[in-house]
C-alpha cells in the first residue's frame, strides 16, 4: 500500500519526501528556499566582491586612483564621461566611485575582523564562566556588568581619542568592547547544557573540562552564535561609521564609508549626491546582514523543523 501511495503521489506531481538529514543540511535546504535571505546574500556578496576588486576596477574601469585629485572637477555631478565620475567627485576632485569601493574594503574589514575578535573572546569567556561557575563566573560576570555600565559610544570615543584610529587599531578596539553580548548568551546556554546527559556521560568516561566544552557543548550552541555574529557585523559597521562621522574613526585620506559621509555632509547643499552613495552602501550592507541573520535564525531553529 505504501508503494502504491508513493507512485500515486509522484503521478499527481507531489514532491518526494526528503530523507532524514542533519542540522546543517536541513538548514541549507531551508535557506535555498528563502528568497529574501538568498537575495540579501547575493547583494552582500556583490558588495564584498566590488570592494575586494577596488584596485582592479580603479585601474581598468575608472582609470584613476582614490587619492588622485583634479581641482578642475571639484563637486562634479555624476557623469559617465569619464567613468570615474559616475558618482561625482568630492571637494578636491577625487573620484567618489573609486573612494567608495576602497572605503568598502576598510569598513567591511573592520566589521568582519572585529566580529571575529569579539566572537573569540565572547565564546571563550562564556564557556569558561558557564562550565566552571563559582568564583570564575563571579569575576567574569562582574567585569561584564562593569563594562556594560559604561555607555558603549562613550567608551569607543575614549579609546579612539587615546589611540591613533588606524583600521587595525579601530578593529581591535571595537572587538575588545563588543564581546559582552556573546559572552552572556554562551554563558546561559552552557549553564543549560552542562547538566545534560551527554555531558554527564563524557565527564563519567574521564573527558577533560576543555574537551567537554569544545567537543560537546560548543557544537550545540554554534549555530545560534553564527546568527548573532551576522547581526553583530552590521552593528560594528554602524559603530565604525558613527565614530568616523564624529571624526574619531578612520583618519583621511584613507577612505571609509563613515568618513566619506562626514565629508559629504559638510558640502550637502553644494553636492548632495556625495551623501547618497556612502549612505546607500551602509544601508544596504547592514540591511543584508540583518536579513541574513534573520534567515539563519529561521533555518537553524529546531522548532521549525516540522514545517
Amino acid at each position: 500500500m505504501a508503494v502504491r501511495a508513493q507512485v500515486a503521489a509522484r503521478a499527481a506531481g507531489a514532491p518526494e519526501p526528503r530523507a532524514s538529514a542533519g542540522l546543517w543540511s536541513t538548514a541549507w535546504y531551508r535557506l535555498r528556499r528563502d528568497r529574501l535571505t538568498m537575495i540579501a546574500a547575493a547583494v552582500l556578496g556583490t558588495i564584498i566582491v566590488l570592494s575586494i576588486g577596488a584596485p582592479v576596477l580603479a585601474e581598468l574601469v575608472f582609470r584613476t586612483t582614490f587619492e588622485k585629485q583634479d581641482l578642475l572637477r571639484t563637486y562634479a555631478a555624476p557623469t559617465l564621461d569619464p567613468p570615474g565620475f559616475v558618482f561625482g567627485s568630492d571637494e578636491v576632485g577625487r573620484s567618489q566611485a573609486v573612494r567608495l569601493f576602497y572605503g568598502g574594503q576598510v569598513s567591511l574589514f573592520v566589521g568582519f575582523m572585529a566580529a571575529f575578535i569579539q566572537l573569540t573572546i565572547g565564546v571563550l569567556l562564556g564557556l569558561v564562566a558557564g562550565y566552571f561557575r563559582g568564583a570564575i563566573d563571579d569575576v567574569i560576570t562582574w567585569f561584564i556588568t562593569t563594562l556594560n555600565s559604561i555607555p558603549t559610544l562613550f567608551l569607543l570615543i575614549i579609546f579612539a581619542a587615546l589611540f591613533a584610529p588606524s583600521p587595525i587599531t579601530l578593529t581591535i578596539i571595537i572587538g575588545a568592547v563588543f564581546w559582552t553580548g556573546i559572552t552572556n548568551f554562551v554563558r546561559g546556554q552552557t549553564f543549560a547544557l552542562r547538566e545534560r546527559e551527554f555531558v554527564t556521560a563524557a565527564r563519567t568516561v574521564g573527558a577533560t573540562p576543555w574537551r567537554i566544552m569544545l567537543r560537546h557543548i560548543l557544537p550545540n550552541i554554534l549555530p545560534l552564535i553564527f546568527v548573532l555574529t551576522a547581526i553583530d557585523v552590521g552593528t560594528i559597521i554602524l559603530a565604525e561609521s558613527a565614530l568616523s562621522y564624529l571624526g574619531l574613526g578612520i583618519v583621511p585620506p584613507t577612505p571609509s564609508w563613515g568618513n566619506m559621509l562626514t565629508n559629504a555632509s559638510s558640502y550637502f547643499n553644494r553636492a548632495p549626491w556625495l551623501v547618497v552613495s556612502p549612505g546607500a552602501m551602509i544601508f544596504l550592507t547592514v540591511l543584508c546582514l540583518y536579513l541574513i541573520g534573520d534567515g539563519l535564525r529561521d533555518a537553524l531553529d529546531p522548532r521549525l523543523k516540522s514545517r
